[in-house]
Order: structure tokens, then sequence, then C-alpha cells
């Protein structure tokens, strides 16, 4: 067996850095695409934060979104075709905070998307900025002293708060930091393709990943990061599935 560059990947170097937990969702889109076979008519929209350059990477069409507007951009690309397979891809702050609206708006109209959601508990591209999923006591640029119950709130859980919407179908956290948890993570992206395909509704995967140059830790520590404190607070597991529309 050869390991080699799925053909939904472009053969080129990204920009993310070493650690980051990027580059391995990437890999598990694209073999998810090509093993169902929807690479030709699949659309994806690219976020405004460290995945911006998601059109570099994958080998099929991507529309570039204004900051947080990645579902309602989704919406219409299905609506418009919807034989087509429309996917967004978006971090933290994208998806949590400027996006939140179009988000939950989404996920209640049971719009047929599929949203990938990477969750490493930061900004990343803007500096290492405390964001809606930055963990209570945890440092960053905004918050040097650690995030605080009182001072800004707990940090917000994504699965759980969409689980309580009638429209979404299917909702998964998962995490790429270890062999084991890579697997688990692949068979949730691919559910979430085929319930769009099947025509079920709004199916989100949460992927927890490595930041650990804004976390300010090496790349083996980081895994350790997600492993020991994010799994903690934000754990692993389907949150809500149903069949149908």
């Amino acid at each position: 067996m050869e390991f080699c560059r799925k053909e939904t990947q472009k053969d080129v170097r990204t920009h993310y850095c070493p650690g980051c937990g990027h580059g391995i969702a990437h890999r598990l889109v694209a073999e998810v695409l090509e093993e169902l076979d929807v690479r030709g008519k699949t659309i994806g929209t690219a976020p405004v934060g460290c995945a911006v350059l998601l059109y570099n990477y994958f080998n099929c069409d991507i529309i570039e979104c204004a900051h947080g507007r990645s579902p309602a951009v989704a919406t219409a690309i299905k609506r418009i075709q919807p034989d087509k397979v429309v996917f967004t891809y978006q971090g933290d702050g994208d998806l949590a905070a400027i996006g939140m609206g179009e988000t939950i708006h989404a996920a209640n109209r049971g719009e047929d998307i599929t949203v990938i959601f990477i969750n490493n508990a930061i900004y990343g591209m803007t500096g290492g900025q405390m964001a809606p999923t930055t963990l209570l006591g945890q440092s960053s640029t905004t918050s040097e002293a650690g995030r605080g119950n009182n001072q800004e709130g707990p940090p917000i859980k994504v699965c759980e708060l969409l689980s309580n919407l009638d429209g979404v179908t299917y909702l998964e956290r998962v995490a790429v930091s270890t062999a084991r948890d890579t697997i688990k993570a692949k068979k949730a992206i691919k559910r979430a393709f085929l319930n769009q395909i099947e025509g079920r509704g709004f199916s989100l995967v949460e992927v927890l990943s490595m930041c650990p140059t804004d976390w300010k830790l090496t790349p083996v520590q980081g895994l350790d990061f997600v492993n020991t404190e994010m799994k903690t607070v934000f754990p692993l597991g389907i949150f809500k599935e149903k069949d149908g529309r």
C-alpha cells in the first residue's frame, strides 16, 4: 500500500505551523470526498482565519466568504444548485464569534449542508487572542491572566448549543490528537457528507485541533493539551443524530 496525496488535494506545501491540526483535517475531508466520488460536484466555502487559503489546497471549487458568512453563502449555493455537495470549513472565531448568527439560523432551518468546525480554542491567524472556545484559565494575548468565568464567561460549546435545534440532523465532536481519534474523525466527517447526499439536513462535525504556536507549546505538548485539557471541557461524542428530515 502506498500512502500518497489524494487527487482532491493540490500538490503544494501548506502555510500551517508545525503541529497544527488543519493539515490532518484537510486530509480527512479530501479522503472522504474521493471515497464518496463527489469531488467533481463539491463546492466548499473558505473562512477568514487560518484556513483562509483553503482554495490553495483543495482541488475542487472553493468560494472565499466574508468573515463568519460561510453558512449563509453555503445556503445560497445549495438552494440554487441542490445537486451539489456543499460544505463549510470554519474555525472557532469564524463560526462561533462573528458567524454565530449565521450558524444558528442555518442549523435551525435544517439547511442541507455539511459544516466542518475546527476548534483550537484560540484565534490563530491574528496572533492568539481569546476565542469563544478558549478554556477557563487559558492564557491568550487578550486574556493574559487566563480566561475568567465572571469577566469573560465560560467557553461556548457549539455542539451542545445546536443540539436543541429541530433542524439539526447530526452533531459530533471529534479530535485529531491521536491516531484512534483521527480514524473516528474521518468516520464522522463521512457520515456528515452522507447525510447531505441523502438529503437529511444540517450536519456539523466539530474537530478539536492543535495550535501549539499560539498556545506557546511544542507540537508534542499541543497534543497533550488537547488530550488532557480540551477533551475535559469539550467531551467527544455524538450530540445529535436523527433519521430523515
